[in-house]
């Protein structure tokens, strides 16, 4: 008989080496979210990549990342976190290597979409493990230290794909931006089968709710594929982002009906009555909006606006990452004690880095702008990890670590939804002001969409703390 699973914790001493398995894993897989971005010209020159395939190679990722996010944390609940992330890791690794030996733009953006899929089945089992693997204090460091991850790879991106196409050389070095990733993976794979914890069957397995993640599927492609397809010269389908509510509401509508069966829907919509969920996944997903967003902008600014190389454009950029790496660590320390408040003090600092970003980069001092704005970026990259990970340990504080994976899913979804929207928005009005008024005036509206974001995270956070104080009187 095919049983659900559970995760065993009869050696607790090899959650720290587990930990360490996940965040590699995670690590690769975010970091491929940005390391590609400058590696396009590379795969032009290498494939003769035209403009939509490489569209593709970026966007593509990210639509199958989010497309499984959901349903792979209710499989890793239901049949086995650990089963999960070892299948997961291996197609993604597989993947990866495949990708480095296209030989054309058709097989590369095929190889990017399975690669994003296996990333988007494997993220939410690393959360979910680390939700069933450590309790009190300790989950607030586990979750410090995978938002460092978060952090680090998605801001150091741009320094190791430039040091990656220095090295090996602008027409084949993007194969090694994939490469890279296969080592890694492998070693992982060898260390999961040892440490990470073994599922055990805890009762009959739950049929999986196809009709539940035909329309959560529906639903994030009409609001996804538009923004994807934007630079398509064949055109951008927003009409189908007015299907995207109608299918929200019969998603919903189905879950409570499944659940009212008595069966086992893909997203409990219950999860949402929870407030420490609900204000958390939307200050999320808003802040994600706005916090990747400020790569493309800046990335796009250095090399075209100030002649930067890919490899100095992301040295100018370090300064954000190595502010988050050590907020998100030493915030995972006192989350605990502080909560949300910790969040509210992340997005302030953030707001005044990036605002001071952008009065710096304003201020023209040239090729000198990388340099001069470094404190910003620092004060900026500080304020954010003190939002990722302690964020991240607040919202899942109250869900049932047998839900972890589908919870984190969802949450990880809608950071999805608030990236692809954030770097739509941002990129859609930066070449518009470049058009019109250079790329000065460009990278400060790019920033300033950054900012508008983060000032409406920073509205959730407060509100949340509001409605926490009125309960307790």
């Amino acid at each position: 008989m095919t049983t659900t699973s559970t995760i065993s914790t009869e050696q607790p001493a090899h959650r720290w080496p587990a930990l360490v398995i996940c965040l590699l894993a995670g690590f690769m897989t975010l970091l491929d979210v940005s390391i590609v971005n400058v590696a396009l010209p590379s795969m032009q020159q290498g494939l003769q990549a035209p403009p939509i395939a490489l569209a593709w190679v970026v966007s593509g990722y990210a639509l199958t990342f989010g497309l499984v996010l959901v349903p792979s944390g209710r499989l890793g609940d239901d049949r086995g976190r650990s089963r999960m992330f070892v299948l997961a890791l291996l197609l993604f690794t597989a993947a990866s290597a495949i990708a480095g030996f296209a030989t054309g733009p058709l097989w590369l953006v095929i190889a990017r979409l399975v690669q994003g899929a296996a990333g988007g089945m494997l993220n939410p089992q690393i959360l979910g493990l680390i939700q069933a693997l450590f309790h009190g204090p300790e989950r607030g460091k586990a979750f410090g230290l995978f938002g460092a991850v978060v952090g680090l790879s998605t801001a150091i991106g741009p320094l190791l794909g430039g040091l990656i196409i220095e090295v090996a050389g602008a027409e084949d070095g993007w194969r090694w931006v994939f490469f890279v990733n296969v080592p890694i993976g492998l070693a992982a794979l060898v260390f999961a089968r040892k440490y990470l914890p073994r599922d055990l069957p805890s009762g009959p397995a739950q049929s999986l709710d196809l009709i539940g993640v035909l329309l959560l599927a529906a639903t994030l492609l009409s609001v996804l594929l538009p923004l994807v397809e934007r630079e398509s010269s064949s055109g951008t389908p927003w009409w189908l982002m007015l299907a995207a509510p109608v299918l929200l509401v019969l998603f919903v509508l189905w879950e409570r009906r499944y659940r009212d069966r008595g069966r086992q829907p893909l997203v409990d919509i219950r999860l949402f009555g929870i407030g420490s969920y609900s204000f958390g996944s939307a200050l999320g997903m808003v802040y994600f909006a706005g916090f990747t967003s400020i790569f493309f902008v800046l990335a796009l600014y250095l090399q075209h606006g100030l002649g930067y190389s890919p490899l100095l454009a992301g040295l100018s950029m370090t300064p954000f990452a190595i502010g988050s790496a050590v907020s998100s660590a030493a915030s995972g320390r006192l989350v605990h004690r502080f909560g949300r408040s910790l969040v509210v003090l992340g997005l302030v600092a953030a707001l005044a880095g990036l605002v001071l970003t952008d009065v710096l980069l304003g201020a023209g001092f040239g090729r000198m702008a990388g340099a001069v704005a470094a404190p910003a970026l620092l004060l900026a990259g500080i304020g954010s990890g003190a939002v990722i990970s302690p964020n991240q340990t607040v919202t899942l504080s109250e869900v049932d670590s047998a839900s972890g994976g589908t919870a984190a899913g969802v949450q990880q979804t809608g950071q999805r939804l608030g990236t692809a929207i954030g770097t739509a928005t941002a990129s859609g009005l930066f070449f518009s002001s470049v058009t019109e008024g250079g790329w000065d005036a460009a990278i400060s509206t790019g920033l300033l969409v950054a900012v508008g974001f983060a000032a409406l995270a920073l509205l959730i956070a407060v509100a949340e703390q509001l409605v926490v104080t009125r309960r307790r009187r």
